[in-house]
């Protein structure tokens, strides 16, 4: 009989969001496959969690699949975690999940704090429709063409964005959007919360003489 892969949300900021149950899994399974080892093993030493890991993220994600689903097939239980919030969510634990399922093994969640629902929540922005975009193209070109085919979306669109690339994607979305009301939300759960109900053109007046820091959605 195959093993289970456990899909387990970590905190995005603040490690009291961490759940009993998590622990718990994380405790139990036979291995962890992390988006980063060294920031799962900061989690694991918090909880006091000594367990094997396996290094499994973008550029490596074919190879360490194939020896993941090699071992849940045997028998074994793994757990998958991201550097922050749920995994397979902008995450390349997604291609992880559909091998599973294409191979019959069983998936369960541990549901764990989500940024973009975190966010849409404290934004102010409406949220009965909405569309999740995540992450935008760092090639400029390839950005403005994803904005384009969004021009006549009329829900409200949650992206997420590095800090480095936040002022030139305000600049494209400005472009793109015009004037448009946004909700620029930071370092969600972490002391430096904060959200900034604006319009795009003022966003992005303010981000070329703020410095950005933390993570945006």
């Amino acid at each position: 009989m195959s093993g289970k892969l456990y899909v387990v949300g970590t905190p995005i900021g603040n490690l009291g969001d961490f759940s009993p149950r998590a622990v718990e899994t994380l405790g139990a399974v036979d291995f962890i496959a992390a988006e980063d080892t060294r920031v799962t093993l900061k989690l694991l030493n918090h909880f006091g969690i000594k367990k094997e890991m396996i290094s499994y993220f973008e550029h490596n994600k074919n190879s360490k699949g194939d020896v993941i689903v090699s071992r849940l097939l045997g028998g074994e239980n793994c757990a998958i975690c991201t550097d922050a919030g749920m995994p397979a969510i902008s995450d390349p634990g997604e291609d992880l999940v559909r091998e599973c399922i294409e191979n019959g093994i069983d998936v369960e969640s541990i549901p764990g704090p989500t940024a973009f629902a975190t966010a849409l929540a404290i934004s102010g922005m409406p949220s009965r429709r909405f569309t999740f975009e995540g992450f935008l193209s760092a090639d400029k070109k390839e950005r403005k063409a994803q904005l384009a085919e969004l021009t006549n979306e009329k829900r409200t669109m949650v992206f997420y964005e590095a800090p480095h690339k936040l002022s030139a994607t305000l600049d494209d979305m400005c472009t793109a959007f015009g004037d448009r009301e946004v909700a620029v939300v930071k370092e969600i759960t972490k002391l430096h919360e904060s959200v900034m109900k604006t319009t795009l053109f003022k966003a992005s007046e303010h981000y070329k003489t703020e410095k950005p820091k933390g993570e945006f959605v």
